[in-house]
């Protein structure tokens, strides 16, 4: 008996762990209704600035640096600073985008939610190279 609630305590906390994975790594399609939001400034499918930079192949990217694009001098210090774009710092800034980099022009408050973060990223990371 000892035996069977060990194994079905295992195997519970292996499924939950899988679960807990997968809401980590967000659902692409819920992201592209959180890009929403972003679209007004922003295009992820293409290569075209618009009001804001393109977010085509974001991840990797250093801070401030897409060509064509004018950026604020904070945002192209940060890029200078070491600031390139992976899943952490996307988080960090989208939570807080003035906090992250003091004196950016993205006028945007933030998102708030993880979930819809890691949604937003498993979107993006469709349009990475």
């Amino acid at each position: 008996m000892r035996y069977q609630n060990a194994l079905l305590i295992g195997l519970s906390i292996v499924s939950l762990s899988a679960v807990g994975a997968r809401a980590q790594e967000g659902d692409a399609t819920a992201g592209a209704t959180v890009f929403k939001k972003c679209a007004v400034c922003h295009v992820a499918d293409s290569d075209k600035n618009k009001v804001g930079p393109s977010l085509f192949g974001l991840f990797g990217r250093t801070a401030g640096t897409h060509p064509g694009f004018s950026y604020s001098t904070a945002m192209v210090e940060a890029g200078k600073g070491g600031l390139v774009w992976d899943p952490a710092s996307l988080k960090d800034y989208l939570h807080d985008p003035k906090a992250k980099v003091k004196g950016t022009k993205m006028a945007f408050a933030g998102l708030k939610d993880d979930t819809d973060i890691a949604n937003l990223e498993a979107y993006l990371k469709q349009y990475s190279k």
